[in-house]
Protein backbone atom coordinates (compact mmCIF):
# COMPACT_ATOMS: atom_id res chain seq x y z
CA UNK A 1 0.00 0.00 0.00
CA UNK A 2 1.25 3.60 -0.71
CA UNK A 3 2.03 5.75 1.89
CA UNK A 4 0.96 8.62 0.32
CA UNK A 5 -0.69 10.00 -1.82
CA UNK A 6 -1.43 13.26 -4.26
CA UNK A 7 -4.58 15.14 -4.79
CA UNK A 8 -5.76 18.10 -6.45
CA UNK A 9 -8.24 20.36 -4.75
CA UNK A 10 -9.54 23.69 -5.99
CA UNK A 11 -6.41 23.90 -7.55
CA UNK A 12 -4.27 23.06 -4.71
CA UNK A 13 -2.02 20.53 -5.44
CA UNK A 14 -0.23 18.45 -2.44
CA UNK A 15 0.79 15.30 -1.34
CA UNK A 16 -1.43 14.00 1.97
CA UNK A 17 -0.35 11.05 4.24
CA UNK A 18 -1.88 7.64 3.54
CA UNK A 19 -4.76 8.45 6.72
CA UNK A 20 -6.23 11.21 4.49
CA UNK A 21 -6.33 9.00 0.87
CA UNK A 22 -9.48 9.52 -0.62
CA UNK A 23 -11.46 11.86 1.69
CA UNK A 24 -11.52 14.76 -0.77
CA UNK A 25 -9.73 17.49 1.61
CA UNK A 26 -10.17 20.88 0.26
CA UNK A 27 -7.61 24.44 1.48
CA UNK A 28 -9.61 25.59 4.28
CA UNK A 29 -8.00 28.73 3.79
CA UNK A 30 -10.71 28.40 0.60
CA UNK A 31 -13.50 27.21 2.51
CA UNK A 32 -15.35 30.04 4.81
CA UNK A 33 -15.75 28.73 7.78
CA UNK A 34 -19.31 29.95 8.32
CA UNK A 35 -20.76 26.47 10.58
CA UNK A 36 -19.14 25.84 13.59
CA UNK A 37 -19.96 22.90 16.29
CA UNK A 38 -19.23 23.15 19.86
CA UNK A 39 -19.73 19.67 21.78
CA UNK A 40 -20.08 20.25 25.84
CA UNK A 41 -22.24 22.93 26.70
CA UNK A 42 -20.76 23.39 30.35
CA UNK A 43 -19.17 26.89 31.53
CA UNK A 44 -16.58 26.64 29.07
CA UNK A 45 -18.37 24.55 26.15
CA UNK A 46 -21.45 27.72 26.60
CA UNK A 47 -19.23 30.33 26.51
CA UNK A 48 -17.13 29.45 23.63
CA UNK A 49 -20.46 29.09 22.16
CA UNK A 50 -21.71 32.44 22.32
CA UNK A 51 -18.24 33.44 21.62
CA UNK A 52 -19.06 31.96 18.09
CA UNK A 53 -22.43 33.16 17.59
CA UNK A 54 -21.24 36.57 18.44
CA UNK A 55 -18.58 36.51 15.61
CA UNK A 56 -21.57 36.11 13.36
CA UNK A 57 -21.29 32.29 12.89
CA UNK A 58 -24.12 29.82 13.20
CA UNK A 59 -23.58 27.64 15.77
CA UNK A 60 -24.98 23.62 16.78
CA UNK A 61 -24.39 22.96 20.51
CA UNK A 62 -24.38 19.53 21.34
CA UNK A 63 -25.04 17.62 25.03
CA UNK A 64 -25.68 13.94 25.81
CA UNK A 65 -28.93 14.74 26.48
CA UNK A 66 -32.01 17.21 27.43
CA UNK A 67 -31.25 17.73 31.07
CA UNK A 68 -27.39 18.93 29.97
CA UNK A 69 -28.95 20.94 26.30
CA UNK A 70 -31.42 22.60 28.42
CA UNK A 71 -28.73 23.84 31.57
CA UNK A 72 -26.03 24.85 28.59
CA UNK A 73 -29.05 26.95 26.58
CA UNK A 74 -29.89 28.74 30.22
CA UNK A 75 -26.02 29.52 30.74
CA UNK A 76 -26.24 30.93 27.09
CA UNK A 77 -29.24 33.00 27.66
CA UNK A 78 -28.11 34.46 31.24
CA UNK A 79 -24.53 35.39 29.80
CA UNK A 80 -26.38 37.01 26.38
CA UNK A 81 -28.57 38.98 29.31
CA UNK A 82 -26.14 40.41 31.09
CA UNK A 83 -24.53 41.77 28.18
CA UNK A 84 -27.85 43.46 27.88
CA UNK A 85 -28.83 44.67 30.90
CA UNK A 86 -25.12 46.17 31.18
CA UNK A 87 -25.74 48.02 27.71
CA UNK A 88 -23.39 45.91 26.01
CA UNK A 89 -25.53 44.54 23.24
CA UNK A 90 -29.20 45.92 22.23
CA UNK A 91 -32.31 43.83 21.97
CA UNK A 92 -31.71 43.43 17.84
CA UNK A 93 -28.26 42.32 18.50
CA UNK A 94 -29.31 39.73 21.12
CA UNK A 95 -31.92 38.77 19.20
CA UNK A 96 -29.68 38.15 16.22
CA UNK A 97 -26.96 35.91 18.04
CA UNK A 98 -29.72 33.60 19.83
CA UNK A 99 -30.98 32.92 16.24
CA UNK A 100 -27.78 31.52 15.13
CA UNK A 101 -27.63 28.68 17.83
CA UNK A 102 -28.97 25.37 16.81
CA UNK A 103 -28.65 22.83 20.41
CA UNK A 104 -29.78 19.27 20.23
CA UNK A 105 -28.24 16.20 21.34
CA UNK A 106 -27.73 14.11 18.14
CA UNK A 107 -24.24 14.20 17.14
CA UNK A 108 -25.24 13.61 13.53
CA UNK A 109 -26.41 17.30 13.26
CA UNK A 110 -22.46 18.23 13.06
CA UNK A 111 -22.35 16.78 9.58
CA UNK A 112 -22.44 20.56 8.33
CA UNK A 113 -20.44 21.96 10.38
CA UNK A 114 -16.80 23.42 9.21
CA UNK A 115 -15.21 23.37 12.71
CA UNK A 116 -15.85 21.52 15.96
CA UNK A 117 -14.35 22.48 19.26
CA UNK A 118 -14.94 19.63 22.10
CA UNK A 119 -15.76 21.16 25.57
CA UNK A 120 -15.80 18.10 27.50
CA UNK A 121 -13.82 16.97 30.80
CA UNK A 122 -9.95 16.94 30.93
CA UNK A 123 -10.00 13.08 30.37
CA UNK A 124 -7.82 11.95 27.02
CA UNK A 125 -9.75 8.36 26.92
CA UNK A 126 -12.94 10.47 26.36
CA UNK A 127 -11.94 12.66 24.03
CA UNK A 128 -10.10 10.30 22.00
CA UNK A 129 -13.55 8.13 21.78
CA UNK A 130 -15.31 11.34 20.52
CA UNK A 131 -12.56 12.55 18.10
CA UNK A 132 -13.22 9.22 16.76
CA UNK A 133 -16.49 9.54 16.24
CA UNK A 134 -16.23 12.99 14.86
CA UNK A 135 -14.05 12.10 12.31
CA UNK A 136 -17.01 9.85 10.92
CA UNK A 137 -19.58 12.49 11.30
CA UNK A 138 -17.80 15.36 10.10
CA UNK A 139 -17.53 16.47 6.23
CA UNK A 140 -13.75 15.39 5.28
CA UNK A 141 -13.08 19.25 5.28
CA UNK A 142 -13.76 20.17 8.65
CA UNK A 143 -11.11 21.03 11.57
CA UNK A 144 -11.71 18.83 14.62
CA UNK A 145 -10.16 21.18 17.60
CA UNK A 146 -9.90 20.29 21.43
CA UNK A 147 -10.07 22.86 24.08
CA UNK A 148 -7.90 20.64 26.07
CA UNK A 149 -5.68 23.10 28.84
CA UNK A 150 -3.09 20.36 29.67
CA UNK A 151 -3.70 16.94 27.61
CA UNK A 152 -1.46 16.11 24.31
CA UNK A 153 -3.67 16.97 21.32
CA UNK A 154 -1.40 14.76 19.37
CA UNK A 155 -2.27 11.94 21.28
CA UNK A 156 -6.28 13.09 20.42
CA UNK A 157 -5.41 13.82 17.10
CA UNK A 158 -4.33 10.11 16.26
CA UNK A 159 -7.36 8.77 17.13
CA UNK A 160 -8.30 10.00 13.87
CA UNK A 161 -8.06 9.82 10.32
CA UNK A 162 -8.10 13.60 9.79
CA UNK A 163 -4.44 13.68 11.59
CA UNK A 164 -3.40 17.17 9.48
CA UNK A 165 -6.88 18.91 10.32
CA UNK A 166 -6.68 18.56 14.54
CA UNK A 167 -5.66 21.20 16.48
CA UNK A 168 -5.73 23.02 19.88
CA UNK A 169 -8.36 25.43 19.84
CA UNK A 170 -7.80 26.36 24.10
CA UNK A 171 -9.86 28.83 25.36
CA UNK A 172 -9.60 30.59 28.88
CA UNK A 173 -12.35 31.07 31.12
CA UNK A 174 -14.93 33.56 30.76
CA UNK A 175 -14.55 32.80 27.72
CA UNK A 176 -17.02 35.35 26.34
CA UNK A 177 -14.40 37.78 28.40
CA UNK A 178 -10.76 36.75 27.85
CA UNK A 179 -9.02 37.67 25.17
CA UNK A 180 -6.56 34.78 24.73
CA UNK A 181 -6.75 31.55 22.25
CA UNK A 182 -4.04 29.33 22.28
CA UNK A 183 -4.01 27.63 18.96
CA UNK A 184 -2.09 24.61 19.17
CA UNK A 185 0.10 23.32 16.25
CA UNK A 186 0.92 19.49 16.10
CA UNK A 187 4.09 17.76 14.83
CA UNK A 188 0.96 16.57 11.93
CA UNK A 189 -0.99 19.98 11.81
CA UNK A 190 -1.30 21.24 8.13
CA UNK A 191 -0.39 24.82 7.88
CA UNK A 192 -3.74 25.91 6.46
CA UNK A 193 -5.90 24.08 9.65
CA UNK A 194 -3.59 26.08 11.83
CA UNK A 195 -4.06 28.95 9.54
CA UNK A 196 -8.12 28.80 9.25
CA UNK A 197 -8.61 28.56 13.17
CA UNK A 198 -6.41 31.63 13.60
CA UNK A 199 -8.18 33.74 11.48
CA UNK A 200 -11.48 32.02 12.87
CA UNK A 201 -10.18 33.07 16.43
CA UNK A 202 -9.51 36.61 15.18
CA UNK A 203 -12.98 37.01 13.69
CA UNK A 204 -14.86 36.58 16.63
CA UNK A 205 -12.51 39.27 18.36
CA UNK A 206 -9.68 37.17 20.37
CA UNK A 207 -5.88 37.55 20.15
CA UNK A 208 -4.77 34.24 19.08
CA UNK A 209 -0.91 32.66 20.09
CA UNK A 210 0.17 29.97 17.90
CA UNK A 211 2.26 27.45 19.94
CA UNK A 212 3.63 23.60 19.75
CA UNK A 213 2.05 20.53 21.93
CA UNK A 214 4.12 20.91 25.06
CA UNK A 215 1.93 20.41 28.49
CA UNK A 216 0.06 23.40 29.13
CA UNK A 217 1.36 25.45 26.30
CA UNK A 218 2.06 28.57 27.37
CA UNK A 219 -0.29 30.00 30.10
CA UNK A 220 -0.40 26.82 31.72
CA UNK A 221 2.55 25.83 31.61
CA UNK A 222 3.92 29.16 33.40
CA UNK A 223 1.09 29.33 35.87
CA UNK A 224 0.42 25.91 37.42
CA UNK A 225 4.69 25.95 38.26
CA UNK A 226 3.86 28.83 40.23
CA UNK A 227 0.87 27.90 41.61
CA UNK A 228 1.82 24.86 43.03
CA UNK A 229 4.97 26.82 44.66
CA UNK A 230 2.54 28.92 46.48
CA UNK A 231 0.84 25.57 47.46
CA UNK A 232 4.06 24.10 48.76
CA UNK A 233 4.71 27.60 50.51
CA UNK A 234 1.96 27.24 52.54
CA UNK A 235 2.38 23.66 53.62
CA UNK A 236 5.59 23.97 54.37
CA UNK A 237 4.26 27.08 56.86
CA UNK A 238 7.01 29.68 55.64
CA UNK A 239 3.85 32.10 55.23
CA UNK A 240 0.15 31.41 56.00
CA UNK A 241 -2.15 31.57 53.33
CA UNK A 242 -3.40 35.31 53.55
CA UNK A 243 0.19 36.42 53.46
CA UNK A 244 0.97 34.64 50.37
CA UNK A 245 -2.29 36.41 48.40
CA UNK A 246 -1.35 39.76 49.71
CA UNK A 247 2.06 39.41 48.66
CA UNK A 248 1.06 38.78 45.17
CA UNK A 249 -1.35 41.08 44.67
CA UNK A 250 -0.16 44.57 46.55
CA UNK A 251 3.97 43.44 45.71
CA UNK A 252 3.51 41.87 42.10
CA UNK A 253 0.06 44.24 41.36
CA UNK A 254 -1.85 40.86 40.30
CA UNK A 255 -5.21 40.66 40.04
CA UNK A 256 -5.64 37.72 42.72
CA UNK A 257 -3.47 35.94 45.20
CA UNK A 258 -2.35 32.52 44.02
CA UNK A 259 -4.19 30.08 46.67
CA UNK A 260 -7.61 32.29 46.00
CA UNK A 261 -6.43 31.36 42.25
CA UNK A 262 -6.48 28.11 42.50
CA UNK A 263 -9.67 27.91 44.68
CA UNK A 264 -11.66 29.98 42.39
CA UNK A 265 -9.54 27.19 39.55
CA UNK A 266 -11.12 24.53 41.57
CA UNK A 267 -8.41 22.18 43.43
CA UNK A 268 -9.39 19.23 42.09
CA UNK A 269 -8.68 20.92 38.22
CA UNK A 270 -5.35 22.37 39.56
CA UNK A 271 -4.79 18.57 41.01
CA UNK A 272 -5.54 17.06 37.57
CA UNK A 273 -3.51 19.45 35.46
CA UNK A 274 -0.60 18.72 37.98
CA UNK A 275 -0.57 15.57 37.10
CA UNK A 276 -0.61 15.24 33.60
CA UNK A 277 1.95 17.96 33.35
CA UNK A 278 4.40 16.48 35.84
CA UNK A 279 3.70 13.10 33.89
CA UNK A 280 5.11 14.18 30.96
CA UNK A 281 7.68 16.59 31.84
CA UNK A 282 9.04 14.94 34.94
CA UNK A 283 9.66 18.40 36.04
CA UNK A 284 9.32 18.83 40.23
CA UNK A 285 7.97 22.61 39.62
CA UNK A 286 4.67 20.09 38.91
CA UNK A 287 4.70 17.59 41.65
CA UNK A 288 1.44 18.06 43.31
CA UNK A 289 1.68 19.74 46.80
CA UNK A 290 0.81 16.76 49.08
CA UNK A 291 -1.33 19.07 50.75
CA UNK A 292 -3.25 19.97 47.61
CA UNK A 293 -3.68 16.04 47.14
CA UNK A 294 -5.02 15.71 50.70
CA UNK A 295 -7.60 18.77 50.52
CA UNK A 296 -8.95 16.70 47.16
CA UNK A 297 -9.60 13.93 48.44
CA UNK A 298 -11.54 15.24 51.50
CA UNK A 299 -13.90 16.63 48.76
CA UNK A 300 -12.41 20.37 49.71
CA UNK A 301 -12.40 21.64 46.39
CA UNK A 302 -12.33 25.77 46.58
CA UNK A 303 -15.19 27.85 46.06
CA UNK A 304 -17.50 24.97 44.40
CA UNK A 305 -17.69 23.16 47.78
CA UNK A 306 -17.48 26.04 49.94
CA UNK A 307 -14.36 25.70 51.14
CA UNK A 308 -10.80 25.39 50.25
CA UNK A 309 -7.80 27.50 50.92
CA UNK A 310 -10.22 29.33 52.29
CA UNK A 311 -13.24 29.32 53.88
CA UNK A 312 -16.43 30.83 51.99
CA UNK A 313 -19.49 30.56 54.77
CA UNK A 314 -19.32 34.28 55.32
CA UNK A 315 -19.42 37.19 53.53
CA UNK A 316 -15.54 38.04 52.98
CA UNK A 317 -13.45 34.34 52.47
CA UNK A 318 -11.24 33.47 55.29
CA UNK A 319 -8.16 31.30 55.63
CA UNK A 320 -9.26 27.20 56.23
CA UNK A 321 -5.86 26.39 57.04
CA UNK A 322 -4.60 27.81 60.46
CA UNK A 323 -0.75 26.78 61.81
CA UNK A 324 2.23 28.81 63.29
CA UNK A 325 4.37 30.12 60.41
CA UNK A 326 7.91 28.94 60.93
CA UNK A 327 9.03 32.12 58.85
CA UNK A 328 11.96 31.48 55.77
CA UNK A 329 14.60 29.04 56.21
CA UNK A 330 16.97 29.77 52.52
CA UNK A 331 18.08 33.89 53.43
CA UNK A 332 17.62 35.13 56.68
CA UNK A 333 17.75 38.70 55.35
CA UNK A 334 14.43 38.07 53.38
CA UNK A 335 11.17 38.02 55.03
CA UNK A 336 7.82 38.45 55.40
CA UNK A 337 6.20 39.63 52.09
CA UNK A 338 9.55 40.45 50.32
CA UNK A 339 10.64 37.16 50.87
CA UNK A 340 7.02 35.55 49.46
CA UNK A 341 7.37 37.84 46.23
CA UNK A 342 10.47 36.92 45.54
CA UNK A 343 10.65 32.99 46.16
CA UNK A 344 6.94 32.99 44.27
CA UNK A 345 7.92 35.50 41.74
CA UNK A 346 11.41 35.59 40.34
CA UNK A 347 11.26 31.85 39.54
CA UNK A 348 8.03 32.38 37.69
CA UNK A 349 9.84 35.13 35.96
CA UNK A 350 13.15 32.00 35.06
CA UNK A 351 10.29 29.38 33.73
CA UNK A 352 9.42 32.47 31.44
CA UNK A 353 12.88 32.83 29.94
CA UNK A 354 13.19 29.24 29.76
CA UNK A 355 10.32 29.34 27.46
CA UNK A 356 12.11 31.68 25.19
CA UNK A 357 15.46 29.82 25.52
CA UNK A 358 13.68 26.93 24.29
CA UNK A 359 12.31 28.70 20.90
CA UNK A 360 8.83 27.68 22.55
CA UNK A 361 7.75 31.06 22.77
CA UNK A 362 8.80 34.61 21.81
CA UNK A 363 9.04 36.79 24.40
CA UNK A 364 5.68 38.68 22.70
CA UNK A 365 4.26 35.50 22.77
CA UNK A 366 4.70 34.70 27.14
CA UNK A 367 3.76 38.32 27.89
CA UNK A 368 0.56 38.39 25.63
CA UNK A 369 -0.59 34.89 26.90
CA UNK A 370 -0.13 35.83 30.74
CA UNK A 371 -1.72 39.27 30.48
CA UNK A 372 -4.71 38.27 27.98
CA UNK A 373 -5.19 34.21 29.46
CA UNK A 374 -4.41 35.02 32.68
CA UNK A 375 -5.23 38.69 33.44
CA UNK A 376 -1.64 39.83 34.83
CA UNK A 377 -1.12 43.80 34.42
CA UNK A 378 1.98 43.53 32.48
CA UNK A 379 3.74 40.24 31.28
CA UNK A 380 6.50 38.29 32.65
CA UNK A 381 9.44 39.62 30.39
CA UNK A 382 8.01 43.93 31.51
CA UNK A 383 8.39 42.53 35.43
CA UNK A 384 11.53 41.39 34.57
CA UNK A 385 12.53 44.35 33.17
CA UNK A 386 11.42 46.48 35.68
CA UNK A 387 13.21 44.19 38.61
CA UNK A 388 16.24 43.91 36.89
CA UNK A 389 17.96 40.67 35.28
CA UNK A 390 20.31 40.98 37.97
CA UNK A 391 18.33 41.52 40.49
CA UNK A 392 16.57 38.26 40.04
CA UNK A 393 19.42 36.23 38.85
CA UNK A 394 21.30 36.89 42.21
CA UNK A 395 18.14 36.07 44.02
CA UNK A 396 17.42 32.62 42.62
CA UNK A 397 21.40 32.08 43.03
CA UNK A 398 20.78 32.98 47.11
CA UNK A 399 17.79 30.41 47.10
CA UNK A 400 19.55 27.47 45.57
CA UNK A 401 17.31 28.08 42.23
CA UNK A 402 20.21 28.43 39.25
CA UNK A 403 18.83 30.77 36.71
CA UNK A 404 18.70 30.22 33.03
CA UNK A 405 21.63 30.50 30.92
CA UNK A 406 19.57 32.86 29.21
CA UNK A 407 18.76 35.13 32.12
CA UNK A 408 22.53 35.45 33.04
CA UNK A 409 23.06 36.82 29.42
CA UNK A 410 20.33 39.50 29.51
Amino acid sequence: MSSSTTTSCAGWNRTLPACGEGRGYERLLDVQISTVGVVGLGTMGAGIAEVFARGGLDVVAVEVDERLVEAGRGRVDKSLQRAVDRGRLDAAEHEQITGRFRYTVDRGDLAACDLVVEAVPERLELKTALFTELDGICPPHAVLATNTSSLPVTAIAASTARRERVVGMHFFNPAPVMRLVEVVRTVLADDDAVDAVVELASRCGKTPVTVGDRAGFIANALLFGYLNDAALMAERQHADVSAVDEAMTSGAGLPMGPLALMDMIGLDVCLEVLEVMYDETRDRRYAPAPLLKRLVLAGLLGRKSGRGYYRYDEDLPQPALSFTVTGPVHVSARSGSSYVLETLLYPHLDDAVRMVEDNYATRADVDTAMRLGCGYPRGPFAMLEEIGPTVVADALDQMGRHPSPLMREL
